[in-house]
């Protein structure tokens, strides 16, 4: 049996799809996965060992069309269900199972702030999708595989304890903000080593400057290296990003910080270390104002994110370190 498998955006929502192609590779006898994103993620897989070929989408869809023609595929995946992944299902005429992406339920918790959304995580939403095909979850998380020549540069030097902080966000209400930032790495008892895209860069030197035991990567790193940090941390702090998901999959102790958004739209981080925390600020009338994210609070007072416990997170980190000493 050959899937193809088709997710074209982003961090987190492509590492989110694994479990499903590991399923299929591994439970189906003599099966292929295929996967098709856009060019921008293909490494996020390519070294994905459940995935025996990537497709990168771009603007020139047409020689794409042509190429996935040719596979001569049994089943397409949509784990993104949208216009654009609808055409190329339709146009490729090959039978096809598509994600409830429960647009309709997140508006009315959105707009009406009444959860009609199921408690179910989108790993295992995901996994109804391709039930007719006879794969179930493994329970065995998330991947994200990291290349084995990855290094960190030799001109960077990190302590051999440290809190990984992954400062970006796709948007601005999805991050905490300046001074809470500070907050946290200043009161950190423990090095805090940063990371985030080029986006993110003056921000890291702005906390780097500003607070005592901090090293800024922003900007300064791929997502292996980025994952490699990950990798060697003590606990791992983010916002509802792809780094999360990214920790997630390498196990790591996390404490997820959740602005406009919530864990209950079902992507909080799935199978992490037991030890990991969600941080929110539960019992605002105005929470989740959107599925997605703002560049500025709606309301101006951005108390989702003013009001976030720093203490309560060091503290998590405090006695877990205490104990592993």
């Amino acid at each position: 049996m050959k899937v193809l498998i088709i997710r074209f955006s982003s961090i987190g929502d492509i590492i989110l799809t694994t479990p499903i192609a590991r399923a299929i590779n591994e439970q189906i006898p003599n099966s292929e996965v295929h996967f098709l994103t856009k060019k921008h993620f293909t490494g996020l897989l390519q070294n994905n060992p459940n995935i025996s070929k990537i497709w990168g989408f771009d603007k020139n869809a047409k020689g794409l069309l042509k190429s996935l023609k040719a596979e001569k595929y049994d089943h397409i995946v949509d784990l993104h269900n949208n216009l654009r992944t609808k055409r190329f299902s339709l146009l490729l005429r090959v039978p096809t199972k598509r994600l409830n992406k429960l647009n309709w339920q997140k508006w009315v918790m959105v707009r009406l702030k009444k959860n009609l959304l199921p408690d179910k995580h989108i790993v295992d939403r995901n996994f109804d999708v391709v039930a007719g095909l006879n794969v179930t979850n493994d329970n065995k998380g998330l991947n994200y595989f990291i290349d084995e020549t990855c290094q960190i540069p030799d001109s960077i030097r990190v302590p051999n304890r440290y809190v990984c902080y992954a400062i970006g966000g796709q948007h601005a209400t999805k991050k905490m903000p300046h001074s809470k930032m500070i907050e946290f790495c200043d009161k950190s008892e423990i090095t805090v080593v940063l990371i985030g895209g080029k986006e993110d860069e003056e921000m890291g030197r702005k906390l780097e400057s500003s607070c005592r035991n901090v090293i800024s990567l922003c900007g300064k790193l791929s997502i292996d290296q980025s994952a490699l940090i990950m990798k060697n941390a003590l606990w791992v702090v983010t916002h509802d990003t792809g780094m999360m998901h990214i920790a997630a999959a390498l196990k790591k102790k996390i404490i997820s910080i959740w602005g406009n958004t919530i864990p209950e739209f079902g992507m909080y981080p799935y199978l992490p270390d037991d030890e990991s925390k969600s941080f929110e600020v539960s019992d605002l009338h105005c929470r989740p104002c959107s599925k997605i994210g703002y560049e500025k609070c709606p309301v101006d007072n951005f108390n989702c994110m003013n009001q976030q416990d720093i203490d309560g997170m060091l503290r998590v980190i405090a006695e877990s370190a205490s104990i592993s000493d």
